[in-house]
């Protein structure tokens, strides 16, 4: 056993308070949407939100990323001791007990609750750890968990993803320390989705059944400037992502996209499909990166649907391919109707 996992499994179970005073705003909820392509004016409009049942103005499903901005941190942190370098974000799981909605003022606790090493398929020892943020209101109620998993490789973090199937650019949204391939379109993929969008309606009970897809959604050509408003959007600023030299000297071939940004995709299928509000839990695995020039498109498809009671529980298989073929995340999501 390394001494890394042995400082990591003394950590299992404490839980740190990281973030305070998280204030989900009316401006950055559309930001964000707006960042990964969803124009849906269910995150901008009132009079929207209430007719489909909110409360307030909803946030999109991975909106809590934007928690790591440093306005809402305590200063503590878990620590993981990994190097910055060697370190991929693996996984990332969200479960919810309601919406994230415009008004809400969060807390989150950390901890670690889990860790383990893995020999790498090209050789290596693979150090990972489970990371939990429980996020709370200010009436102390629950309302969602993130879950992610960090890696550390043996070596410094290659384009290629054979060892590590995970996104490369560090750990996710959890508070833990741890060439060009085209023409830039005139407009950047996320304004040209914006600009073209129309309002979802999502299912309702009785209208799924097994093997039914989602309308798919499509993204792309991607260029930099994609990576660069998700950063500004999401608080996520490793220069990987918008910074040619840095990405060319760690490496790679050109910046490339946040994992989470590719999983904001996914989210929005998933919430247009299924409605925001019904979605239960939310689970991706990263698979491979997404560079300039890329086109995202969406699969999402019923696995399975049970009554129960006067609704039903939807489980749903999700991935998100490259120009149709390479798959950049796969993943699941519980929806109740």
């Amino acid at each position: 056993m390394s001494g890394t996992l042995e400082r990591l499994e003394s950590m299992v179970g404490e839980r740190v308070r990281t973030v305070e005073g998280f204030a989900v705003e009316a401006g950055k909820v559309e930001e964000f949407a707006r960042a990964v392509g969803d124009d849906d004016p269910v995150y901008r409009d009132p009079d929207v939100a209430a007719a489909r049942g909110f409360e307030a103005v909803p946030a999109p499903l991975t909106f809590v990323r934007t928690s790591v901005f440093p306005r809402y941190r305590t200063g503590e942190t878990v620590d993981l001791g990994f190097r910055h370098e060697h370190t991929l974000h693996g996984e990332q799981a969200f479960e919810y007990d309601r919406p994230l909605v415009v008004g809400d003022t969060l807390t989150g606790e950390t901890a670690v609750t889990d860790a383990y090493e893995r020999e790498g398929r090209r050789g290596g020892t693979m150090t990972f750890a489970d990371v939990e943020t429980e996020y709370r209101d200010e009436a102390g109620e629950r309302v969602l968990v993130s879950r992610s998993t960090a890696i550390e490789t043996a070596g410094t973090v290659e384009t290629g993803n054979g060892d590590d199937d995970a996104d490369g650019s560090g750990t996710g949204p959890d508070p833990v320390d741890g060439g060009d391939r085209g023409e830039a379109p005139e407009r950047s993929a996320t304004d040209r989705a914006t600009a073209e969008a129309t309002a979802p309606t999502p299912v309702e009970v009785g209208d799924l059944a097994v093997g039914d897809r989602a309308p798919s959604v499509t993204l792309g050509p991607l260029d930099r400037r994609d990576f660069v408003r998700y950063a500004g959007a999401s608080g996520d600023f490793n220069p990987i992502h918008y910074d040619e030299p840095y990405a060319r000297a760690s490496g790679n071939p050109a910046v490339f996209g946040q994992g989470m940004f590719t999983a904001g995709v996914a989210a929005h299928a998933v919430g247009d499909w299924l409605g925001l509000g019904a979605v239960r839990a939310f689970d991706v695995r990263f698979r491979s990166r997404v560079w300039p020039g890329d086109t995202l498109g969406t699969v999402v498809e019923a696995t399975d649907v049970e009554r129960v009671g006067a609704g039903e529980r939807v489980a749903v298989d999700l991935r998100v391919e490259r120009d149709g073929g390479e798959p950049l995340i796969t993943g699941d999501a519980e929806v109740v109707l």
